[in-house]
């Protein structure tokens, strides 16, 4: 059963999991879901059309499901889906979509969002993400799977990360970054591959060879990048890795793209 404290509100139509405890003065609205074995500490705010995956945590001062800070929002039963075993630490927002966008904020599973970081309206998130301190997301935004965000770190409206790239703190980042990359400065560019992360996804020492041959003749061989993109295409084969990273500037080619620094 689950346990909720006789100071918490707890809206008629609300859907509370077994085993899930609920700490003192927080507030639920009438058309959230809370999965299993779920732990909100104290003083959490979770309204709106919103599902919370089971076994997630979540500190106090969170604040999950309110409206878009979009000024075209007029108050539609848009929604907010959070996975399950997510650790939603202080202060942490997260907001529902817009229907224009789509109407759903969706994050994944074992996200690790650490205090004031925030997750805005139409984003969908991956799994297994990490969000250091202030960590901030603009609307419409696309984050992979195993993506870490630096502190104090903000992605501009609608940009695109791939699955394992790092992102360092206090970046600016504003054009999409490739699968496996690692962006870092103020205005955030492309220093180079996740190395780190690549090992830790089980990546041989002949396998990150191999991608780093490949990035070093798309971002810093001779000619243009137009032109090195053409040539780097029969590549795509000789590892899974390069491809994705093909593939995810194909499917963003009028996009702005996080590039080194210097490229041309």
């Amino acid at each position: 059963m689950s346990i909720i404290d006789p100071t918490a509100r707890i809206a008629d139509g609300a859907v509370i999991g077994a085993g899930t405890q609920i700490g003192p003065y927080c507030v639920i609205g009438p058309d959230v879901v809370i999965g299993d074995d779920c732990k909100l500490i104290a003083h959490v705010t979770i309204i709106g059309h919103t599902r919370i995956g089971a076994g997630c945590v979540i500190s106090p001062f969170a604040a999950l499901g309110g409206p878009p800070q979009d000024l075209s929002y007029r108050g539609e039963p848009t929604r907010l889906e959070i996975g399950s075993g997510c650790m939603i630490r202080e202060g942490v927002t997260m907001n529902v979509g817009t229907v224009k966008g789509g109407g759903i904020t969706r994050v994944g599973d074992r996200g690790y969002f650490m205090n004031n970081s925030h997750v805005g309206h139409d984003c969908t998130v991956g799994n297994s993400v990490i969000f250091a301190t202030s960590a901030t997301l603009g609307g419409h935004c696309e984050i992979g799977d195993f993506v870490y965000i630096g502190g104090l770190s903000a992605v501009h409206q609608f940009t695109r990360i791939g699955p394992q790239v790092m992102i360092g703190g206090v970046c600016g980042v504003r054009g999409d970054v490739i699968p496996f990359g690692l962006a870092n400065g103020h205005r955030a560019v492309l220093e180079g591959l996740n190395v780190v992360g690549m090992r830790r996804r089980q990546f041989t020492r002949q396998r990150l060879a191999t991608v780093r041959g490949f990035y070093q003749k798309l971002f810093l061989g001779p000619g243009v990048f137009a032109e090195r993109l053409t040539a780097v295409q029969p590549l795509a084969g000789e590892d899974p890795a390069i491809a994705e990273i093909l593939a995810f500037i194909e499917g963003g080619r009028h996009r702005a793209l996080c590039l080194p620094a210097n490229t041309r």
